[in-house]
C-alpha cells in the first residue's frame, strides 16, 4: 500500500471548530505530527489535536524557527522536518500533519508535502480543509465577509503594508493575516483609506486570551503576530444592494 500524508486543518484554536472529517483523519492515521517552534512551547495545533487523540500518538516536529530573516536556516529546518516525516511514512504507513487554519491557506503543510514528495516516491498526499481565522473572526465579531458580487481579498501583512494599502483601495472586503507586529502601520493605512471605523481585529480566537476589538482601538502597540483583521467595504442600498 502507498504511504499517505494527510494535511489536516484543525481551525484557529477552538477545539470545537475541528470538522468531523478532520477528527476522523487524525484518529485514523498511524501517527499525528504537530509542528512546533524551535523554542519548544506547545502550539495551537498540538493543543487542539490533544483534545481528540492520545498524547502517545502525537509526535512533535520542529518546523519553524523563532526568527524570520535567515532563509538558509529556515529551509534547513524544513528539510530536517521533511526527513523525519518521510521516515515515519516508511515505517508506519500513514501520517496526519495537523496545521492551524486550513492546510491550503498559508500553511506550513505546503512546504512539508513538497519535501516529502521528493523523499518518498509514490506517497499519496491529501488534505482535509479546516476553518480559517477569518471565518472564526467573522462569526465572533458579526462582520459579514462578502455580499452579492463583492470580492474578497486576503493579504499577509508580512508582504508589507503597501500590499495592504493597495488591496484596501479596491472594492470588497479585505482580510489581513499576520499583521500584529505592524499594527501601527496597519491602523494608519486603514485611516488613510477610510476603512478604520468598520474594521475589526482578533487574536487567540477561541482561547482563554481571546481578543476581538474594533480596529479603531488600535493605538500602535504591537499585537500578537497571528492577529487577523477584517476590513469590510462601505455598504449602502439596503438588503441585497450588492447583488
Amino acid at each position: 500500500m502507498s504511504s499517505r500524508l494527510i494535511g489536516v486543518g484543525v481551525g484557529p484554536g477552538d477545539p470545537e471548530l475541528v470538522t468531523v472529517k478532520g477528527v476522523n483523519a487524525l484518529r485514523a492515521a498511524d501517527v499525528v505530527v504537530v509542528p512546533v517552534m524551535d523554542t519548544g512551547e506547545r502550539g495551537r495545533a498540538e493543543a487542539t489535536v490533544l483534545h481528540y487523540v492520545p498524547a502517545e500518538k502525537v509526535v512533535r516536529v520542529v518546523f519553524a524557527l523563532n526568527e524570520r530573516t535567515d532563509r538558509e536556516r529556515r529551509e534547513a529546518a524544513w528539510d530536517a522536518a521533511g526527513e523525519r516525516v518521510a521516515g515515519m511514512l516508511r515505517e508506519r504507513g500513514s501520517v496526519a500533519f495537523a496545521t492551524i487554519g486550513d492546510p491550503n491557506v498559508y500553511s506550513t503543510f505546503t512546504y512539508l508535502a513538497q519535501t516529502v514528495g521528493e523523499l518518498v516516491p509514490g506517497v499519496v498526499v491529501e488534505t482535509v480543509p479546516g476553518i480559517t481565522a477569518m471565518q472564526d473572526l467573522a462569526a465572533r465579531s458579526g462582520a459579514v465577509l462578502t455580499e452579492g458580487t463583492e470580492p474578497l481579498t486576503l493579504v499577509p501583512v508580512t508582504a508589507g503594508s503597501a500590499v495592504l494599502k493597495e488591496a484596501l483601495a479596491g472594492p470588497g472586503t479585505v482580510v489581513a493575516y499576520k499583521f500584529g507586529r505592524q499594527a501601527g502601520e496597519v491602523a494608519e493605512v486603514l485611516r488613510e483609506t477610510g476603512r478604520l471605523e468598520d474594521a475589526v481585529w482578533g487574536s487567540a480566537l477561541g482561547l482563554p486570551e481571546e481578543s476581538v476589538r474594533s480596529a479603531a482601538q488600535m493605538d500602535g502597540t504591537p499585537l500578537p503576530y497571528l492577529s487577523t483583521l477584517i476590513a469590510p467595504p462601505r455598504r449602502a442600498g439596503g438588503r441585497g444592494g450588492k447583488l
